[in-house]
């Protein structure tokens, strides 16, 4: 079951990920260690389990099938783990 993609993304104006914060949320383009990804990542879910959008966030990221970086406090594959949850369950 596809999940529709919002037509207006008007949360992203709350987000906390925005401006400085937005470099945690993404991989550099250089080689990352796993140990510099954990920690980006988990500064990243940090600031996403304060964030006043976190749902509509990770809704957005997964109806729209986001690729990359940390969505709804979910990394790439734990967004892909929770729709194949939810296929699963309709």
């Amino acid at each position: 079951m596809a999940i529709p993609a919002p037509t207006e993304p008007t949360w992203r104006g709350a987000a906390r990920c925005r401006r400085d914060n937005a470099v945690h949320f993404f991989p550099p383009a250089h080689f990352e260690r796993k140990e510099d990804k954990d920690l980006r990542e988990g500064q990243a879910r940090a600031l996403c389990r304060a964030c006043p959008v976190r749902q509509e966030c990770l809704d957005y990221s997964l109806a729209v099938r986001e690729l990359h970086g940390i969505w709804g406090g979910l990394n790439e594959l734990e967004r892909r783990r929770t729709l194949r949850q939810r296929v699963a369950l309709h």
